[in-house]
């Protein structure tokens, strides 16, 4: 009885222990990332700001009020009024909206066409790769900011709506986001490619497509994981600037860029910081915690940190 309790616990100590999932590993280590989880909670405050805040305001967000007009911060109206008279809290929150969301939209975009892009050129090689690759280049050899700024010019020599050019310039973010993170996901299929479980993939028989879409692409989630959040930060940065220079997002609709251009004016430069510092302030914020958030991603993700 002895001899057969003990061997009933030895095997319990000898059974393998199941190590955790890749995510979990990430997980934990990025929760040791101090700087990395203020950054996740505040980005998470930020969007529940932007996207429910809006619901709780008792002002509404284009109504002009002549009497409020320039009025500094006070308990009625938290950031001030503009010089519509509209407040500028319910603005910011309403802009956050819509910086967010084509920071977002555009990362969205860029991934989907520079990991296929990437994953075809590396899988396939030759002709394929040599002419995406060149596209590549030529579209990586162009200054980002200047060109968004000649596309945008045209949007509004064309006196394009401004519900159409929000997505115009998430279109526009996109296509100059997608060229590097073709080449970095080339550079991982190459890789990828002589791993043993591609070696499987040929002896089943498995499609072209199939090997690319769920065998090679998965394994770059992680990078890609990165480079989204270094892609978000950029494009509310370009979306700023050009908002900032009335080329983006046109009023009424309100940005964070565009609610900077009260900088323009050297009244409210000088006598009204309420205009223009609180948006400075949440670009700020937002973006150096996208960029902490991501080096805290890429850490985690690290094979070489792994313990």
């Amino acid at each position: 009885m002895q001899s057969e309790t003990s061997l009933i616990k030895k095997h319990k100590t000898d059974r393998v222990v199941k190590s955790p999932s890749l995510w979990k590993q990430t997980y934990r280590r990025l929760k040791k990332n101090k700087w990395a989880m203020c950054s996740l909670f505040f980005l998470v405050f930020m969007f529940l700001v932007s996207f429910i805040g809006p619901h709780f305001s008792p002002y509404i967000l284009d109504r002009t009020n002549v009497a409020d007009i320039n009025q500094p911060p006070s308990s009625a109206h938290w950031l001030g009024t503009d010089n519509y008279g509209r407040d500028v809290l319910t603005r910011l929150m309403m802009a956050g909206q819509i910086s967010l969301t084509i920071g977002l939209a555009s990362m969205f975009l860029s991934i989907v066409i520079g990991s296929l892009l990437g994953a075809i050129s590396g899988y396939y090689r030759g002709i394929v790769d040599m002419v995406i690759m060149r596209l590549a280049d030529i579209l990586m050899s162009i200054p980002g900011l200047p060109l968004l700024l000649i596309l945008a010019a045209i949007l509004s020599e064309w006196k394009v709506p401004s519900e159409y050019r929000l997505y115009i310039i998430m279109i526009m973010l996109s296509f100059v986001g997608w060229p590097g993170l073709a080449r970095l996901v080339r550079g991982q299929i190459l890789s990828l490619k002589e791993q043993s479980f591609m070696m499987a993939t040929e002896v089943l028989g498995l499609s072209d497509k199939r090997k690319i879409l769920h065998h090679l692409i998965p394994n770059t989630v992680p990078l890609l994981l990165v480079v989204a959040t270094l892609n978000v930060a950029g494009a509310i940065l370009s979306e700023s600037a050009l908002s900032f220079l009335g080329l983006g997002v046109v009023p009424p609709t309100p940005s964070w860029g565009n609610m900077m251009d009260a900088a323009n004016n050297f009244m409210d430069f000088r006598k009204r910081p309420w205009l223009w510092i609180p948006p400075g302030t949440v670009i700020f914020l937002t973006v150096v915690s996208i960029n902490l958030l991501g080096d805290g991603l890429r850490d985690a993700l690290d094979p070489k940190m792994r313990r």
